[in-house]
């Protein structure tokens, strides 16, 4: 949740977001609206307290990476309009689905929607392999998502939700698994980190 702030400061270091994309923090927004939303349905005021404040957070961020976005319009406003719409869908969904079905069937949605994000920097798991680089990998996200996710299936445990629990132990193996590609890879290619090397010996 607050790894966000990590990534913000990166924007704010180099001055734009170059190179850093607004899907973590669209990601973090409908995430929070969606288990807000679930939270209500199981009458869970943790849930409703915690994503009450995860969405803070989640515009909190946005305002920082639209203060920074030289594309205002394609990268922040388009973007950010099709996350809330995809927001205001399923929530209308969610009001005309049977009350006995959309408990299930709200909750496999969500399900779905958190494996994608959380899996998403794997897409690229073929270059990190060839490269032997874990560059462009979002480690604060990664890490804080495995503490996140561990704390979340301890809850989910407790209130016997068997979809709070199928999240969070995928969730759980997919962010160990990308920390542990830390382990192996660095986060900068070695020839650029040779590169650095050689210029401050040079200076």
């Amino acid at each position: 949740m607050f790894s966000g702030a990590f990534i913000c400061l990166d924007i704010y270091k180099q001055g734009s977001t170059k190179g850093i994309g607004i899907m973590p923090f669209l990601g973090g927004l409908i995430m929070g609206v969606l288990n807000l939303k679930f939270g209500f349905m199981l009458r869970d005021d943790t849930m409703i307290q915690v994503n009450f404040f995860g969405i803070a957070l989640s515009i909190i961020y946005l305002m920082v990476y639209y203060t920074y976005s030289k594309d205002k319009f394609g990268e922040v406003w388009l973007k950010t309009g099709t996350a809330l719409a995809v927001c205001v869908g399923l929530i209308a969904y969610a009001e005309m689905e049977d009350p006995k079905l959309i408990e299930n069937r709200f909750g496999s949605i969500i399900t779905a929607f958190m494996f994608y994000l959380i899996a998403s920097p794997l897409f690229n798991l073929k270059n990190i392999i060839k490269n032997k680089s874990t560059e462009g990998m979002p480690f604060p996200i990664i890490l804080s998502g495995t503490v996140v996710t561990f704390m979340w299936l301890l809850y989910g445990i407790i209130l016997k939700n068997k979809f709070v629990v199928l999240q969070n132990v995928v969730a759980f193996v997919l962010c160990a698994f990308q920390l542990g590609l830390f382990v192996v890879y660095p986060s900068k290619p070695k020839s650029k980190a040779k590169e650095k090397a050689k210029a401050k010996k040079a200076n």
